[in-house]
């Protein structure tokens, strides 16, 4: 009678024990099946895809053919960058490049010749001036026309090289909206806390 008592207990006893593990859910099966979610996670991926494959399509001009471009015809490496609105900024100063040399460059000529006519006692067209002006306006004229050439050679250099860095920083993005806030997060398990955020666009 004792050893049924005492087979009875630990049947009993055993029982809860196999009731609770046969409770649990069987997940040796479920491990293999991946489980889908919606967390935003494929959308952020689609999105990345579709900036990736956009950026790809964007023209990107090759710097040393803009530089090349420039330096043969200026303001052409301008417009193989696509950026048209500097080409008349460029023609503009190389017009009036072309003004300050051509007549610099006149009024030197004409009076170098009637200074070097005064200094050879031969008739000029400026008998109001002495030979002390003629002097000076030669040399003033000649000043001028230094500066004018000195000045366009450094405006045909600085277009060459805004050519190459327009090419260069074609599709960089030179945004200002660069900050730091705090902001309300949400988790991928589906939680909602605070932290900072920082932006770059």
């Amino acid at each position: 009678m004792r050893k049924i008592f005492f087979f009875l207990i630990i049947i009993t006893g055993c029982v809860p024990c196999t009731v609770q593990g046969q409770s649990l859910p069987d997940t040796s099966f479920s491990q293999h099946i991946p489980v889908l979610t919606d967390t935003g996670s494929h959308r952020d991926s689609v999105l990345q895809i579709d900036t990736v494959a956009s950026k790809s399509r964007l023209f990107q001009p090759n710097a040393k053919k803009a530089a090349l471009y420039s330096g043969i015809v200026p303001g052409l490496g301008q417009a193989y960058a696509r950026q048209y609105w500097k080409l008349p900024v460029i023609y503009a100063g190389a017009g009036a490049a072309a003004y300050f040399i051509t007549k610099n460059l006149n009024n030197y000529r004409t009076y170098r010749k009637a200074y070097i006519a005064r200094l050879s006692r031969e008739p000029d067209d400026y008998d109001y001036l002495t030979d002390t002006d003629l002097q000076v306006l030669q040399e003033g004229y000649k000043k001028n026309l230094d500066m004018a050439v000195l000045f366009s050679a450094l405006g045909y250099t600085i277009q060459i090289l805004d050519a190459l860095a327009a090419a260069h920083l074609k599709n960089f993005d030179i945004s200002e909206d660069i900050s730091m806030r705090f902001q309300p997060l949400t988790a991928p398990n589906g939680g909602v806390g605070w932290g900072v955020a920082v932006i770059f666009k």
